[in-house]
C-alpha cells in the first residue's frame, strides 16, 4: 500500500501568487508591464490588501516582479538578476560548507567559462580587460577586499552573460551569491588576491587567441589553486 499524505490547504496568499505568476509565465503580462495597484487587485480577488502585499513581496523574492516604492509593481525581464536574498534563503544551510561550495563552483563556473569563450565578442573582451585593469589598480597593501570582490563578481557575471545560455547565466548569478562569504575569507589568505587576477589574465589572453587548450588550462589553474585556499580558509 502506497503512503498517502494529506492534501495541504492552499492559503489565500498562495492562490493570489499562483494567479499572478500564471499571468506572467503565460505571457498575458510582458516584461516591463505594470501590475494593477494593491487596492484594485484586492477588489478583484476579493481579499484584503495585506494578502495582496504578501503575494507581491513573495513574487519579488523569487524574481518575477520588481516592486518600486511609490511607482508600483512591474514584471521582470526573464534575464533579470536573481535576488540575493532568495539565494541566501535557499542555501542558508550550505553557506558555510566550503567543500560543497568549492565543488559547485568548479562544476558550474568551469562550464560557464568554456561556453562563454565560444561566444565572446571584441566588445565583451574589452569589458573583461577593463575590469582586470581596475582589479590591478587596487592596492594589495590596503586590501580593499569588498571592492576587489565586487570586481571579481562583475567579471564572472559578465562571463555568465556571454555564455548566451539563460540557465548558465542564472547559475552563475547563484554561484556568485553563494560564494560571497567564503570569498571574503579566502581573499584574506596570502596569494589569493594575486591568483584571482593572474588566472583571469591568462583566460582573457587565451580567449583572444582562440586557444581552447589554454582556456581550459587557465580554468584548471584557478581551481587547482582555489582548492588550496579553501583548505586554508576552512
Amino acid at each position: 500500500m502506497v503512503k498517502i499524505n494529506p492534501i495541504k490547504k492552499i492559503t489565500v496568499t498562495e492562490q493570489v501568487m499562483e494567479q499572478i505568476a500564471s499571468w506572467i509565465t503565460s505571457n498575458e503580462l510582458n516584461p516591463g508591464d505594470k501590475l494593477p495597484n494593491e487596492r484594485l487587485l484586492a477588489q478583484e480577488f476579493g481579499v484584503n490588501r495585506g494578502r495582496i502585499r504578501e503575494s507581491l513581496r513573495a513574487l519579488a523574492l523569487i524574481g518575477l516582479i520588481t516592486i518600486k516604492p511609490g511607482e508600483g509593481s512591474f514584471v521582470n525581464k526573464s534575464e533579470s538578476p536573481i535576488p540575493a536574498e532568495t539565494i541566501g534563503w535557499m542555501y542558508y544551510n550550505e553557506i558555510d560548507n566550503l567543500d560543497e561550495i568549492y565543488a559547485a563552483r568548479k562544476l558550474i563556473e568551469s562550464e560557464v567559462f568554456l561556453e562563454a569563450a565560444k561566444h565572446m565578442t571584441d566588445d565583451d573582451i574589452s569589458v573583461l580587460e577593463k575590469t582586470l585593469i581596475e582589479l590591478k589598480s587596487l592596492s594589495v597593501k590596503e586590501k580593499n577586499i569588498v571592492d576587489f570582490q565586487q570586481l571579481l563578481d562583475e567579471f564572472d557575471l559578465h562571463m555568465g552573460f556571454c555564455s548566451k545560455n539563460k540557465i548558465y547565466n542564472k547559475l552563475m548569478q547563484t554561484i556568485v551569491h553563494l560564494r560571497h562569504e567564503s570569498m571574503l575569507k579566502i581573499l584574506n589568505i596570502p596569494g589569493a588576491w594575486e591568483n584571482s587576477i593572474e588566472w583571469r589574465i591568462k583566460l582573457v589572453l587565451a580567449i583572444k587567441d582562440h586557444d581552447d587548450k589554454m582556456i581550459k588550462e587557465a580554468i584548471n589553474l584557478n581551481f587547482t589553486r582555489a582548492k588550496q585556499f579553501y583548505r586554508k580558509a576552512d
